[in-house]
C-alpha cells in the first residue's frame, strides 16, 4: 500500500540522486541554539532527535554549541578533552583570553560532541560588545532585559569561537554555521560583518513579533499584510529583539522555517520569503514494535485512571469504562495554545451530553505551568483516601482467601454467607464513611499564588464546570510539567493518540497538505484563519462531541490509523531536505559565499513514496482481542466487521497523489555571481 505525497518545495519532496559525491573530509557544521544540553521549549526536542542522523552523516565533524548551564551539564553531559585538533587549539585560545568553554559529549541518542559556552563568565564585557553592536548595526539592547543580554553574549562568543576556529585552520576551511532561532541569531550577523567564510543558514521555529501580536487578540493571519513592524514591536517593547530577529535572517546565506505557515508569517514580519521549508520530526524507531503502542496506551490509561479515582473520590458515580481523557499541554499562553477555545467549546460539549443523556464522562485535563506554593490539601486527601481503599480491599481479600483456601483444604464448598464477618464488614464501612465529602472535587491540584486572576481559573468560573455529579465534563488543572519531554502533536501522532490541531500551526498545516481526510486519521484540524472565533468553537464541540460517540472498537481502528503516520513525521525521512541545505555550499563549482543561491532552483523533485508502516495490519485479526483488554461492561462490538482491503483502498484514496511540478532549469553558480546578492534572492519562486 504505497502512500504518496504532494509534491512541492516546502512538503516531503522527493530529491533527485546526488551528481557529486560528497567527500569533503574538512567540512565542518555548527549547530547553534540556545537550547543545545538546555531544556527551554520544543526546540530542545528537535535538536536532541535530529542529533543522531546528523552525526551518522558528519560523523567526528558535526559540533553542537550552545550556553553552559551547569545544573545540566551534570546530568546531561560528559565533559572531555576536545577530538578535533582545530578546536582544541581553538577552546584553548579561548579560554587563555578569558572565556570559559568546555567540550563534552551530550549523552542522548548519537551521542553527539557539544561545545558549551559560560556567557556568565564573561558578562563583563557586555557593555563593550553592546557599544559595538550599535556601532555596527544600531541596534541598542536595554540593560533590564536579561534575555536579550544573554542573546548578546552567546552571540558574541559564538562568533568569536568560529572566527577562531577558521583563523587554526592551516586550510581555508568549509565550515556550516546553522543557527536557531533570534537568541543565536546574532552570532550569524557577527559572522557576516567579519566576511567568515563561512556558509550560513538561519532557522525560525515562529516568529518572535508573531508570538506576541498572537497573544494580543489581534485578527492576526487575516491582517499579516497591514500591520506596521516596527511600530508593533516597539508598543511590545521588543525592537530591539526583532532587530536581532530580523538582521538574522537578512544576513543568511540560506533562511528557512519550518512551516508554510511561519513560512508565510515570516515573509511579511521580517520581510523575507524562506527559501526552502524543513519540517520538524521525530525520531521513531522505539515506537514501531508491532502493537506496542496499544500496550502503552493501556498502562498510561490505567494509571491516568488511578489518579481520576483518587481525585474525584466520593462522587465517583461515572462508569471509569466509558470514561475519556482530553489533554491539552504546554506554555502557559492562553489564547497562543487555544485554552481559551477548549475551555468554551468543553461547556458547549457538556450541554450536548447532557441533553443527550449520554453516559460516556469526559475529563479534562490541563497541564500549564504556573505560580503555585503547594499541593491543595482536598488533592493530597484523594490519593490517600483512594490508598486506603486499596489497602482495606487487600485485607478483606486476604481474609477471605484464607476462610476459602481452608474451605477447599476440609473438601467443602464454602458458605458464601460466612466468608464474611462481622469484622470484615466493619472495615469495609469505615473505608467508606472515610470516602464521603462534603465539598466537590477541586478543579486544580495546587494552591495557586494568583488565583484571582488565572485566565483557566477563571473561564471555569465563568462557564459553570465546577465538576459536580450533573457534569458529564470535567475539568483537572495540573498548573506545572508533569513530564520531562514536551508533549507534541507529533508524539502523539507516533504514539496513536488521535490530536485536534489548527490551519494555524505547522503540524495542522503540514498533515492537511498531505492527507485528504485527516480527521479519519485522528488528525482533527480546526479551521481558525477563514472562521470566526465562534464558528471555530463549534467545530472544536462538534469534533469532541463526534468522538465521544464513537465506539470502543472504532477508537481502536482510529488509534491505528493515527499510529500509521508515523513514518511521515520521522526524521529518516524529513532529514532529505536537512542533508540537501547542509551540502549544497560544497558542491558548487566554488565555495564562494558572497552570494545566495536561492533553493527553490536547486531542487528538483520526482515524488517520493513511503511504505506501509511496521504496524500492520491497521487493526488486529477478528479472532483475537483489538487490545492488550477489553475494558469490562463496555460493548466489544465484535459484530463490526473490518476489511483490511477495504482499509487499504481508504488510504489509497485518503493520501493525496503527487501532481506534477514544472520543470526548472538548474540556475549555475556561473549565470548568478554576476549580479548582486538582492536581484537573486528575489526570485525564490
Amino acid at each position: 500500500m504505497p502512500l504518496a505525497r504532494s509534491l512541492s518545495v516546502t512538503s516531503l519532496s522527493g530529491l533527485e540522486e546526488w551528481d557529486e559525491e560528497f567527500d569533503l573530509e574538512d567540512a565542518v557544521l555548527f549547530e547553534i541554539a540556545w537550547e543545545v544540553a538546555n531544556k527551554v521549549g520544543g526546540i530542545y526536542t528537535v535538536i536532541q532527535t535530529k542529533a543522531r542522523l546528523t552525526a551518522e552523516e558528519w560523523g567526528e565533524n558535526y559540533f553542537l554549541v550552545g550556553p553552559y548551564v551547569e545544573s545540566n551539564v551534570r546530568t546531561q553531559v560528559e565533559l572531555i578533552e576536545p577530538t578535533n585538533p582545530i578546536l582544541k587549539r581553538t577552546i584553548d585560545k579561548m579560554n587563555s583570553s578569558g572565556c570559559k568553554v568546555y567540550f563534552g559529549r551530550w549523552l542522548i541518542e548519537g551521542s553527539p560532541y557539544v561545545v558549551l559556552i559560560d556567557v556568565a563568565f564573561t558578562a563583563w564585557s557586555l557593555d563593550r560588545w553592546k557599544t559595538e553592536l550599535w556601532d555596527l548595526c544600531a541596534i541598542g539592547v536595554p540593560w533590564f532585559d536579561r534575555e536579550a543580554n544573554d542573546a548578546v553574549l552567546f552571540g558574541f562568543l559564538t562568533a568569536w569561537l568560529l572566527g577562531e576556529f577558521a583563523a587554526q585552520s592551516e586550510d581555508p576551511p568549509h565550515i556550516v554555521a546553522h543557527f536557531h532561532e533570534w537568541l543565536a541569531g546574532l552570532g550569524l550577523v557577527l559572522c557576516r560583518e567579519r566576511q567568515l567564510s563561512i556558509a550560513t543558514i538561519f532557522t525560525t521555529h515562529a516568529t518572535l513579533l508573531g508570538r506576541y501580536l498572537c497573544a494580543g487578540n489581534v485578527d492576526f493571519y487575516n491582517n499579516l499584510a497591514k500591520f506596521n513592524v516596527d511600530k508593533e514591536a516597539g508598543d511590545r517593547q521588543i525592537y530591539h529583539r526583532y532587530c536581532l530577529e530580523r538582521a538574522a535572517t537578512h544576513c543568511a546565506h540560506v533562511f528557512t522555517t519550518v512551516s508554510q505557515i511561519t513560512a508565510i508569517e515570516a515573509e511579511h514580519l521580517l520581510k523575507r520569503k524562506p527559501d526552502v521549508i524543513t519540517p520538524n520530526g521525530l525520531n521513531v524507531k522505539k515506537f514501531q514494535a508491532v502493537h506496542e503502542f496499544q500496550n502503552l496506551h493501556a498502562q498510561s490509561k490505567n494509571r491516568i485512571q488511578e489518579f481520576v479515582r483518587g481525585h474525584f473520590y466520593g462522587q465517583l458515580d461515572f462508569n471509569m469504562d466509558k470514561c475519556l481523557f482530553l489533554f491539552i499541554a504546554g506554555r502557559y499562553e492562553f489564547s497562543n495554545k487555544g485554552a481559551d477555545l477548549f475551555l468554551e467549546a468543553l461547556a458547549r460539549l457538556n450541554y450536548l451530553l447532557r441533553v443527550n443523556h449520554s453516559d460516556v464522562t469526559v475529563i479534562a485535563f490541563f497541564i500549564m505551568p504556573a505560580r503555585t506554593n503547594n499541593f491543595n490539601v482536598e488533592t493530597l486527601k484523594g490519593q490517600a483516601v483512594r490508598k486506603q481503599l486499596w489497602d482495606t480491599a487487600q485485607t478483606v481479600k486476604e481474609r477471605f482467601g484464607k476462610k476459602l483456601y481452608e474451605s477447599l483444604l476440609h473438601g467443602q464448598l464454602p458458605d458464601v454467607s460466612k466468608m464474611l464477618d462481622k469484622e470484615d464488614f466493619t472495615i469495609m464501612k469505615r473505608a467508606i464513611f472515610a470516602t464521603q465529602r462534603q465539598s466537590q472535587p477541586p478543579v486544580c491540584t495546587h494552591n495557586m499564588l494568583e488565583d484571582n486572576g488565572d485566565p483557566i481559573l477563571n473561564s471555569v468560573r465563568r462557564i459553570g464546570l465546577f465538576n459536580s455529579s450533573s457534569d458529564r465534563v470535567k475539568s483537572s488543572f495540573h498548573p506545572l510539567h508533569l513530564f520531562f519531554q514536551w508533549t507534541t502533536r507529533t508524539e502523539c501522532t507516533v504514539m496513536g493518540i488521535p490530536s485536534i490541531s489548527t490551519n494555524l500551526s505547522g503540524f495542522g498545516c503540514f498533515m492537511e497538505e498531505h492527507i485528504a481526510d485527516p480527521s479519519a486519521y485522528g488528525i482533527y484540524i480546526l479551521d481558525r484563519r477563514y472562521r470566526g472565533v465562534d464558528e471555530s468553537c463549534n467545530q472544536l464541540t462538534s469534533y469532541l462531541f463526534q468522538f465521544c460517540k464513537q465506539s470502543r472498537r472504532q477508537r481502536i481502528i482510529q488509534r491505528n490509523r493515527t499510529e500509521r503516520l508515523s513514518d511521515l513525521l520521522d526524521w529518516n525521512i524529513i532529514y532529505l531536505h536537512v542533508t540537501w541545505l547542509l551540502r549544497r555550499p560544497f558542491l558548487m563549482p566554488s565555495f564562494d559565499l558572497t552570494i545566495c543561491l536561492p533553493l527553490s532552483l536547486i531542487f528538483h523533485t520526482t515524488g517520493f513514496r513511503y511504505p506501509r508502516p511496521a504496524s500492520v495490519p491497521p487493526s488486529p485479526a477478528l479472532s483475537r482481542h483489538s487490545s492488550p483488554r477489553h475494558s469490562e461492561g463496555e460493548d466489544n462490538d465484535e459484530d463490526e466487521r473490518y476489511d483490511e482491503d477495504v482499509e487499504a483502498e481508504k488510504d489509497r484514496l485518503n493520501i493525496r497523489q503527487p501532481t506534477s511540478l514544472p520543470f526548472k532549469n538548474k540556475l549555475s553558480l556561473s549565470q548568478t555571481t554576476s549580479g548582486d546578492e538582492e536581484s537573486v534572492t528575489s526570485d525564490k519562486n
